[in-house]
């Protein structure tokens, strides 16, 4: 085995390099020949809304940057690209995150719910939101109503303080940041209504 220079040839599976293609092929043969085919370097199988999908992916693309740029979820909004303002929030297996913060690369086998998947699903707090009048421009509003999500799937009755902590990642210009309190509170109560009618 030698450093690696353009003559070398890596195994698509254990990484290993080799100074001939022949001795890369007896290697497999002889070290992976059950193995299922290995995923194309850059390749990530993830879960969006419910929907899989199998993306090629840059070393330096953000999970924003495919989901809003390249995918079409164009609900998640950049407003500071520094992980300060929350506008960039989705669910990622059950955690609000911050998408400018974290590289598509990572998120291979994740399982992702964004603001639309959020409104095709009727979530109560889509009414809630607008009844309250918990924003103004709107640029915020799904980083908002993402980590509220999150929120009340791990907590169904959260106290005040407790959604204050939660959305104190979100920040709004147009200072709408009570009505964001009482939305979620009357959701935490429909939702419990909801339970109990299909219990």
């Amino acid at each position: 085995m030698t450093e690696n220079t353009k003559n070398d040839f890596r195994c698509p599976y254990c990484r290993r390099l080799f100074d001939s293609l022949s001795a890369m092929k007896n290697h497999m043969l002889e070290n992976h020949r059950d193995g299922d085919l290995p995923k194309p370097e850059g390749q990530i199988r993830l879960t969006i809304n419910r929907k899989k999908y199998i993306q090629d992916v840059k070393p330096g693309w953000t999970l924003y940057y495919l989901i809003h740029d390249q995918l079409g979820f164009t609900g998640s909004k950049q407003f500071c690209d520094r992980g300060a303002c929350g506008s960039c929030t989705v669910i990622m297996d059950g955690k609000a995150v911050l998408s400018c913060m974290i590289l598509a690369i990572e998120c291979d086998g994740k399982t992702i719910e964004t603001i639309e998947g959020i409104a095709e699903a009727e979530h109560p707090l889509i009414p809630s939101y607008v009844k309250h009048h918990a924003m103004q421009c709107g640029y915020c509003t799904p980083g908002f109503v993402t980590t509220s999500k999150a929120l009340l799937d791990r907590n169904p009755e959260p106290t005040e303080p407790e959604i204050r902590t939660a959305l104190s990642g979100n920040l709004c210009r147009c200072g709408t940041y009570p009505q964001h309190v009482t939305a979620v509170q009357e959701t935490a109560i429909t939702l419990k209504s909801q339970t109990r009618q299909r219990g």
